[in-house]
């Protein structure tokens, strides 16, 4: 994948954070996700590339735009698979919580798992961890692991998951084995990034969350180096039925990193909406905003983090 394209699709993240900034707090999760997606979309329309949704806007929603299947970009460049949140967060940002961004990932076109609208158990470590955790080990098997791989005590080990009803009775075992816990409302996107980002102070994930945002965070895992296990929980008859006719035949696979994205030609970027683990929101600014970003490809396994300021006369500017 050409390298040139990170800073085309950053701007589309950008463009989506920014639009969607100016609903923080609000209280109001649909216009905030409104504006993302009709940011990125404007943003898509001058890339070079011949672009198609796999992951977007809703299998089911009747979106108007980034729907499944959608054709993005000039038409005149890589044929790729493109999977999108413009505002992973949408109740965060109308909340003004932290961890709201806006995210973007590519792939050669076959290479990125077509997840159905449904949940997905995970496990995800950064690259110091690999080949340490299995997501059909015990809670405690795993915590020890990765305790022993780190060479740190197991009371200094940091978990993040999802603040669930559903993830009581893990929790409750983390506790036990004597971990720190960093509960979130929503984002797991970037819980997934975090336990690979140095800095981020966070050395696993686990729970269950949604299956499009594990494929996303697949490809940024890959760009980082790190490790993500997964196995698709459906909560009823008709998603097993939508996963089938996307190309699913095996319902219970345990999903391993090239069964999400199974090439080394993959690209992952994101915008910060609202302050978070790994990425800054938006500020503004009296004539314009300040971005924070990071981008990454799997090949080189580059990791980018961009600051930019942008002044609203030229706003949107592609």
């Amino acid at each position: 994948m050409d390298r040139n394209l990170a800073l085309d699709f950053v701007r589309a993240t950008e463009a989506a954070a920014i639009s969607s900034a100016f609903w923080m707090g609000k209280g109001n999760e649909k216009s905030a996700d409104q504006a993302a997606v009709e940011a990125m979309r404007k943003a898509f329309n001058v890339i070079d590339m011949d672009g198609t949704i796999v992951i977007g806007e809703g299998e089911r929603d009747e979106a108007p735009m980034l729907y499944i299947g959608e054709k993005v970009g000039s038409g005149k460049g890589l044929k790729l698979d493109i999977a999108v949140d413009p505002l992973e967060g949408t109740t965060i940002t109308a909340r003004g919580d932290p961890n709201a961004m806006s995210v973007f990932a590519a792939a050669p076109t076959g290479c990125l798992l077509n997840a159905p609208d449904t949940y997905m158990n995970k496990i995800a470590v950064g690259p110091k961890c690999i080949d340490t955790v299995d997501l059909d080990a015990s809670v405690e098997e795993n915590l020890h692991a990765v305790a022993d791989k780190l060479d740190k005590p197991i009371d200094e080990v940091t978990v993040i998951i999802l603040d669930r009803d559903r993830h009581e009775e893990i929790i409750e075992k983390i506790r036990k084995c004597g971990c720190r816990i960093r509960l979130i409302r929503d984002g797991d996107i970037a819980g997934a990034l975090a336990p690979a980002i140095e800095d981020s102070g966070v050395d696993i994930l686990m729970g269950i969350g949604g299956a499009p945002e594990g494929v996303i965070a697949g490809v940024a895992l890959k760009c980082l180096g790190g490790e993500i296990q997964a196995r698709l929980k459906f909560r009823n008859e008709e998603e097993k039925q939508r996963a089938k006719k996307m190309g699913i035949t095996d319902l219970d696979k345990k999903l391993n990193m090239n069964d999400l994205v199974c090439s080394e030609e993959a690209m992952f970027a994101a915008t910060g909406v609202t302050d978070g683990t790994i990425l800054k929101g938006v500020q503004f600014l009296s004539d314009g905003a300040k971005t924070h970003s990071i981008v990454m490809r799997a090949k080189t396994k580059t990791v980018r983090f961009i600051e930019a300021t942008h002044k609203f006369e030229h706003f949107p500017d592609y």
